[in-house]
């Protein structure tokens, strides 16, 4: 608990057993309450790790159902723990943990609604190994997003976010995407209900055992974000309004 909010750290976690102990021992646990993980049908032995981690909550998806409905299990426990601060966190030690007490001290000191802990902020991304043409194709769909969304951040597409209570349960995140597109489509919710939104530098890592897709669903993830883009002006315009934007 920080200045009397209490603080759940969620792991959408599919096949990662390979990192999650690495991200786990990096965790500052003396600041996190709840510390969530929804295993997402994993044919590893995702749940066995955490459960020998001591990890508080662990959810088993008997079926992979995607990235997005791993995150919406886990938004949904965080919230019925009581959590007033929530942090979502890829549990493949491509972010560093270490950036959480930053995160949980402008969220409870009221300064934003969201912080993003973005890579592209500084030189991090690609000295940390992400690969030229993911970092251009972040570059252009961010500035394409800004533009459609009315906005100014420097990266849409991170995997390190954190969340005060009041967002969560005003943004009906349960409508959004199960797969990958459920980020943007929750991020441009947030952007569309004027929430404030911070961010933070984050350096990152990128290794052969860290999480990526493919480049088949890299572009079918390309176009999805352009057509939340696209749903996100038409709401703003008031000439269609999505069920995302209710």
């Amino acid at each position: 608990m920080y200045n009397n909010k209490k603080v759940a750290v969620i792991l959408p976690a599919y096949n990662a057993a390979k990192t999650l102990a690495l991200t786990y021992n990096d965790l500052p646990l003396q600041w996190i309450d709840y510390l969530i993980l929804v295993d997402d049908g994993s044919e590893d032995n995702t749940a066995l790790i955490a459960q020998e981690l001591g990890i508080h909550y662990i959810i088993q998806h008997a079926m992979n159902k995607g990235y997005g409905a791993g995150q919406k299990s886990c938004y949904h426990k965080a919230l019925a723990l009581g959590a007033d601060i929530v942090i979502m966190l890829h549990p493949d030690y491509q972010y560093s943990p270490k950036l959480m007490p930053a995160m949980v001290t402008l969220l409870a000191s009221e300064l934003y609604d969201v912080v993003l802990g973005s890579r592209m902020l500084g030189k991090g991304a690609l000295e940390g190994g992400m690969p030229f043409y993911k970092y251009v194709a972040n570059k252009c769909l961010t500035g394409i997003q800004n533009v459609m969304c009315n906005a100014n951040l420097a990266e849409y597409h991170t995997g390190y976010r954190a969340f005060s209570k009041h967002v969560l349960a005003a943004i009906p995140f349960q409508d959004n995407s199960d797969d990958f597109l459920f980020d943007n489509q929750m991020l441009s919710q947030i952007i569309y209900h004027k929430f404030k939104i911070g961010e933070i530098t984050c350096p990152t890592k990128y290794f052969p055992e860290a999480s990526s897709i493919n480049l088949t669903k890299s572009i079918a993830y390309g176009l999805g974000v352009l057509g939340v883009s696209l749903q996100h002006l038409l709401a703003r315009w008031n000439i269609y309004q999505s069920k995302l934007y209710k």
